[in-house]
């Protein structure tokens, strides 16, 4: 069994009224993770219901509210936990389920979706002060380093990784390769993780993307995902994409928005205070698993070694901030002007701007980049810092602390 952080931040908002909303991309754990759930309550005696809308003979519940209702009566009573998977598959979720909430009944709702609330927007507005929506991700880097190793370390995972640096780097290695989906990780060998990670992505794009989201282009669609998928880390231009995918810029975006809404990529938009010189429009894409982009452009089990390392260390440098930053008012971002200045990322949370430079490589001898002054010397950030492999380091420029450090020391980061 592999633990996801997560669950004991879930465990504590049980004893709330409002619903319990865990959102994800498909096969990130959802499921499993409110069967632990329910085991537990039933361990402490209480009474729950699991209901999946991908089960044919649970669907005949939801036809109205009542159906449900009375389910609910006869296996659990009048209070109780109620488990609701799947939920984007039912038409008007939101109105449907605040129907029911606003019953003030005694039973607890822990429902999931593949995707966020966003994409039925529906259950966005209608449920809004009814719920507290949890995220869950594929695996994180530690939570992979600690299944790995048999949680001997669980407590202690930065001192493991800065103690074996032979299996810091193998353990890097293999989430760049295959990323964090928890079938993947549970798989040995590599053609079966590959088997996985090709029924992972089909069922994702058959079931999400052209059933749920009604996309018809299936082509197109799928010939934009390996497109952003080849150019991580790069600017995107709409209008470029258009014209190789063949489709509307009006579609590209929502193909993106849809991406993006499912969990699949992130959108890293431009950092800026002058508009003037600072390039203010092209985002960066990057995708939320390593294992689903390397798979859509042919090079699951081998990315480690392209020519586009770089770029996908960059993807595991910003999963790994993402996860540090997710439960404070933080943006990521990067910095690009029009003469072509860049900083990989800039982390701000409110006036205070961090800038990250990543750096897939060795390194003995610390030196700036002239982009990475530029930005220091115009904005006078706090601290900044450059991510690698190996160096741990801090040196003084203008008066800044600027923290060489190697990438698994990030986990220790306040920002």
């Amino acid at each position: 069994m592999i633990k996801r952080d997560i669950l004991e931040e879930i465990k504590q908002h049980l004893t709330q009224k409002e619903m319990t909303f865990i959102v994800g991309p498909r096969q990130s754990g959802k499921t499993t993770l409110m069967m632990l759930l329910k085991n537990d309550l039933e361990k402490n005696g209480k009474k729950s219901l699991f209901l999946n809308l991908d089960i044919e003979t649970d669907r005949q519940y939801f036809v109205s509210q009542e159906n449900l209702l009375r389910k609910i009566r006869l296996e659990i009573g009048d209070e109780g936990f109620v488990f609701l998977d799947e939920i984007q598959r039912k038409e008007n979720a939101g109105v449907f389920l605040k129907g029911i909430y606003d019953m003030n009944f005694a039973y607890k709702f822990i429902v999931s979706g593949s995707g966020s609330v966003e994409l039925k927007e529906q259950i966005h507005e209608s449920l809004a002060g009814r719920k507290r929506i949890f995220e869950l991700h594929t695996l994180s880097f530690s939570e992979f380093v600690n299944f790995r190793t048999d949680y001997r370390y669980e407590n202690k995972i930065l001192d493991f990784l800065k103690t074996e640096k032979i299996k810091s780097r193998a353990f890097l290695e293999e989430y760049m390769n295959f990323g964090g989906y928890p079938r993947v990780v549970l798989e040995i060998k590599e053609a079966d993780k590959l088997k996985i990670i090709a029924e992972i992505y089909q069922s994702y794009v058959e079931r999400d993307i052209f059933n749920l989201l009604g996309i018809q282009k299936e082509e197109a669609f799928t010939k934009l995902v390996k497109i952003l998928a080849s150019q991580i880390g790069n600017l995107i231009n709409i209008s470029e994409l258009s014209n190789t995918v063949g489709v509307a810029r009006k579609t590209i975006e929502q193909y993106i928005w849809y991406l993006e809404k499912t969990f699949v990529v992130a959108r890293i938009t431009p950092f800026y205070e002058n508009i003037r010189k600072e390039i203010t429009k092209s985002p960066k894409i990057y995708f939320t698993d390593l294992g689903m982009r390397n798979y859509a452009i042919g090079e699951f089990g081998k990315a480690d070694s392209s020519r586009d390392a770089g770029f996908l260390f960059e993807n595991f440098i910003l999963l790994m901030f993402r996860e540090i930053v997710k439960d404070q008012n933080t943006k990521i971002q990067f910095w690009r002007t029009k003469d072509a200045s860049e900083v990989d990322f800039i982390i701000t949370a409110g006036k205070k701007t961090t800038p990250l430079e990543v750096k897939f490589s060795e390194i003995s001898n610390v030196s700036l980049t002239r982009p990475f002054k530029n930005f220091i010397d115009k904005y006078n950030p706090d601290q900044a810092f450059v991510i690698n492999l190996n160096l741990n380091k801090t040196l003084i420029y203008s008066g800044h602390q600027i923290s060489f450090l190697p990438f698994y020391e990030i986990l220790n980061l306040t920002i």
